[in-house]
């Protein structure tokens, strides 16, 4: 299966279409049944036990309504409380981050900041280039091959680690999308599940888009039936 890039509906609806709201609050279901922010976190906390200790800098690319960002830092504080002068940054082109949420990570020690920007533009930005780390949830398939190495590099010039959790691009997963209706989801979330998937990607594909230069060390792997891992870091032992 080649990778195939179609545009995805939640991305042209207004943020208050009734039906981009069902297909948001669809999708957090989608990510605990694909155990995304489990996966993520697994691979997240060897990165953050082997960082330095004190405030943190993270990014999140595509956050969306930070649900799977929430879940997946409390997942790797044992809690989500951080050292006082952490930052956290929730980038979108179309916040829909709510105030409470907000207001949740703030109660943990974040100093959390929603970002409506560009993700390779954001990267550059004085105050996240040279923070800890990047993750991203579902994201990085949205891009062309071409886009996404300019975008790996910006996030290699802006961290010492980058985690990322994206659709597995296999039959099984297509399979996984054709079921959504029986939990649920509608038109929408079915459509975009099914392109995302299309899009998703395979063993050693992203990490050949990674710089080669800079001394990473890249990993990847299938994360369940229907999710795929990217790893990056800086320096010490397997994070996978």
């Amino acid at each position: 299966m080649n990778r195939k890039l179609s545009p995805e509906l939640l991305d042209a609806l207004p943020s208050n279409d009734p039906r981009a709201i069902r297909s948001r609050r669809e999708l957090r279901r989608v990510n605990a049944w694909m155990g995304n922010a489990r996966w993520l976190a697994g691979a997240l906390r060897p990165c953050w036990e082997r960082s330095d200790r004190g405030p943190r800098v993270v990014t999140d690319l595509g956050t969306g309504d930070a649900w799977v960002t929430w879940s997946t830092l409390h997942r790797v504080t044992r809690g989500g409380t951080v050292e006082a002068g952490s930052r956290l940054h929730l980038v979108d082109q179309q916040p829909v981050v709510a105030g409470p949420t907000i207001e949740r990570f703030r109660s943990r020690g974040w100093q959390a900041v929603v970002i409506e920007d560009d993700a390779e533009r954001a990267l550059l930005r004085s105050g996240i280039a040279g923070g800890d780390g990047v993750m991203a949830n579902l994201f990085l398939h949205h891009f062309e091959d071409a886009a996404l190495r300019r975008l790996l590099a910006a996030a290699a010039g802006a961290c010492r680690w980058m985690v990322a959790c994206e659709p597995r691009r296999s039959p099984l997963a297509l399979w996984g999308a054709r079921l959504l209706g029986c939990i649920g989801c509608g038109a929408v979330t079915r459509h975009d599940a099914r392109v995302s998937v299309e899009a998703g990607f395979r063993d050693g594909e992203l990490s050949a888009l990674w710089p080669a230069e800079g001394g990473w060390r890249v990993q990847e792997r299938r994360a369940g039936p229907f999710s795929h891992l990217l790893v990056a870091w800086r320096e010490g032992r397997s994070a996978v």
